[in-house]
């Protein structure tokens, strides 16, 4: 992602969407996102072709997180972006480009923000579904239509109708001095209990942190990691769970991302993903991902056992049967074990864990947690 000069602060901007009548045909609201799933994937792939469609010349926005009667903000999981530019070209002709980023906003716990999808059409064309997915079918052509997404299936004349309004919108949400200010108070303030810090890079640009440090084998780790880009109240990594090392120069923010996995109670540290955030002179950033994953291997017996144990769990918990003391211990480690399964090529595993999710979301919070950063993990490597 590249950013040129007048930065947009990401809160504002939402604020200013929501305040602009109802949804149109240059934005569009939803309470959650599901793309995990199939319909929620094609649901998602016909709004952005709709909203490209409907705005050739101006950028168009999906505001993922809030009410559709009364507007109210009640937030979703911090999501990281996990290459949605992969699924936009899968599976769209003249695809634009597309950006997901996480906006804080101070009523929300520390672990919601709200989603915000940018859309930005490339060459005028029109933008088609190139293959079927769901219920719609390839060659398929949406557009706006007020605040609903129609198909088309004829020759339409592209109209330009949004830009001025949208760049009003977007110039009254530049980014401001006491915004800044405000944004860092607010992060330090709320973040008191895992030693927040701040850094200025090329005199303009701030970066809030909070973490919780520990020292492993001569090595510095944190969890419970919180990063913002101040300037444009953007949350850039969030982990309750997983372990990174941060690295800082004059010029760069550097996160390597870890993740602990291994089978009945032995596990290791394994590299997920480098993420660079490079500063420049021209007021503008990068932001580099980097997939490092290498997934362990394991004793294929071994893994066939506990594939078959966690199959008989998910069996208990769709009927309704009570759970033994050991099943109880089991099903913490149920999610993350259907994942190295799925890593080792059992490849029915992936469709278990969707399978699972309903029954793991009544079980308790704790272990739904651990389904999601199983998910998280999943989604990551998939996309690459």
């Amino acid at each position: 992602m590249l950013l040129a000069k007048g930065m947009i602060n990401k809160r504002l901007l939402i604020k200013n969407l929501l305040a602009h009548n109802d949804e149109n045909s240059f934005y569009d609201k939803k309470r959650k996102l599901n793309i995990g799933e199939k319909e929620g994937k094609a649901k998602l792939l016909k709004h952005i072709c709709a909203l490209a469609n409907s705005n050739p010349k101006n950028n168009s926005y999906i505001v993922i997180g809030v009410e559709d009667e009364d507007n109210q903000i009640i937030g979703v999981d911090f999501f990281d972006d996990s290459k949605i530019q992969n699924l936009v070209n899968a599976y769209l002709s003249n695809p634009p480009i597309v950006s997901y980023e996480n906006i804080p906003f101070p009523h929300l716990p520390s672990e919601k923000v709200v989603g915000l999808v940018t859309i930005r059409p490339q060459g005028g064309q029109l933008c088609s579904l190139r293959k079927n997915i769901w219920k719609y079918y390839g060659g398929s052509v949406f557009f706006r239509d007020g605040s609903i997404s129609m198909p088309k299936v004829f020759d339409i004349e592209i109209k330009d109708v949004n830009s001025e309004i949208v760049e009003s919108i977007e110039s009254h949400a530049q980014n401001n001095i006491e915004l800044t200010l405000d944004g860092v108070f607010d992060f330090m303030n709320s973040r008191k209990d895992y030693s927040p810090a701040y850094k200025v890079f090329k005199e303009y640009f701030v970066v809030c942190w909070a973490a919780k440090e520990k020292r492993q084998n001569g090595e510095v780790y944190y969890s419970r990691v919180d990063i913002e880009l101040i300037n444009e109240q953007v949350k850039l990594f969030y982990s309750e769970l997983d372990e990174v090392t941060i690295e800082l120069s004059e010029e760069h923010f550097k996160i390597v991302e870890y993740v602990q996995l291994g089978l009945q109670d032995t596990y290791n540290y394994y590299p997920l993903e480098e993420v660079v955030i490079t500063f420049k002179d021209n007021v503008s950033y990068d932001i580099e991902s980097k997939l490092l994953f290498d997934p362990p291997q394991f004793n294929r017996k071994t893994l066939h056992h506990l594939y078959n144990s966690n199959n008989a769990i998910v069996e208990k918990l769709r009927n309704k049967i009570p759970l033994s003391k050991n099943e109880e211990k089991d099903i913490i480690n149920l999610p993350a074990t259907y994942l190295i399964c799925y890593f080792n090529d059992f490849s029915e595993a992936k469709e278990k864990l969707e399978e699972v999710k309903p029954y793991l979301k009544n079980y308790n919070d704790n272990v739904y947690s651990l389904y999601k950063e199983s998910m998280r993990i999943l989604r990551k490597v998939r996309y690459n």
